[in-house]
């Protein structure tokens, strides 16, 4: 069965041997213990249904000039990247199908070229879409602690150099990551990466809600209230907090299984949590469906303009 393709390298361990692995799932035998058996036209529709939700975030971000500022570019960049993951699953699938029921015919040697150049660009985005989460999460920062300053801070040329270092590291690690990927060294890189963008972003999402608990309590103290600035700012911390909470759950399964992969590749439970690999490929996908919908529900011009979009009010 056909999976997303550069997280396919990653589904088994590679210093472990197939006899080894079959009999530990033997040895953990149990109903729970033989893995999930995900139609191939559910990626589909998942990666359908991505799509036309992120072009509409795109649509609507570029429609609307009072949306042309650094965090809403950063938003856009964020959507393109999952948008990236959506058009790579559905062209791999479609690849693959159009080989299996022989309407394409090519050599084996072009074939792994294809699945190469498909492979870096799921990684690219998978990189990218994890930066900038982190890249919005300072934005935000910066427009809630240096509020005054951020127009100097956050200029739009920085914001430029910012996206553009983003998609060019992206580009080159996940390069590296598809031609070294059997390497563990390369797995702990991918680990340490997401491990360091977590905390990085736990710890402002935790400064900036230490805010917003001071801002209730002057409230409730009749002390003078935050302005509406600030407090729009607040409103998109609580945003990025429920972004970062939904990217946890998608892509904290599938982290866990390339951690186990490095510390215990033959152990039965390790190669019982193996079998699951297509759902957490799903739980992948999901969160590029779910972020465009957090968007529309929490920014009340972008769901206006998302409005116009689909009603095509231009």
């Amino acid at each position: 069965m056909s999976t997303l393709a550069p997280l396919r390298l990653l589904r088994e361990p590679s210093n472990a041997s197939e006899g080894n692995q079959s009999n530990a799932t033997v040895g953990a035998s149990g109903g729970w213990c033989q893995g999930l058996d995900v139609p191939n036209e559910l990626f589909l529709a998942l990666g359908l249904v991505s799509l036309v939700e992120n072009l509409l975030v795109v649509a609507a971000i570029l429609k609307n000039r009072n949306l042309h500022s650094p965090t809403y570019y950063f938003i856009c960049c964020l959507a393109v990247s999952d948008m990236l993951v959506s058009i790579s699953n559905l062209a791999e699938m479609l690849f693959m199908l159009l080989l299996e029921h022989g309407v394409l015919v090519m050599r084996p040697s072009i074939v792994r070229h294809m699945d190469s150049v498909i492979d870096t660009l799921i990684c690219s985005s998978v990189v990218s879409s994890l930066s900038f989460l982190g890249v919005i999460a300072v934005d935000r920062y910066i427009t809630i602690f240096y509020a005054l300053r951020y127009h100097s801070i956050m200029t739009l040329q920085r914001a430029v150099v910012t996206m553009a270092s983003v998609w060019l590291a992206s580009t080159v690690s996940s390069t590296v990551l598809i031609t070294y990927y059997h390497s563990n060294t390369i797995v702990l890189c991918l680990i340490g990466f997401f491990l360091f963008m977590l905390v990085l972003m736990l710890v402002l999402y935790i400064h900036m809600f230490a805010l917003a608990r001071h801002h209730l309590h002057s409230i409730s103290s009749q002390q003078k209230p935050p302005t509406a600035h600030r407090g729009g700012s607040l409103k998109g911390a609580v945003t990025l907090t429920i972004l970062l909470g939904v990217f946890f759950i998608c892509w904290g399964p599938f982290f866990f299984h390339l951690i186990l992969i490095v510390t215990c590749p033959t152990n039965p439970f390790c190669t019982c949590f193996f079998s699951y690999f297509n759902l957490f490929l799903i739980l992948i996908i999901c969160n590029s469906v779910i972020d465009p919908l957090i968007y529309a529900f929490r920014s009340q011009e972008l769901r206006r303009t998302l409005r116009e979009v689909v009603t095509c009010s231009w």
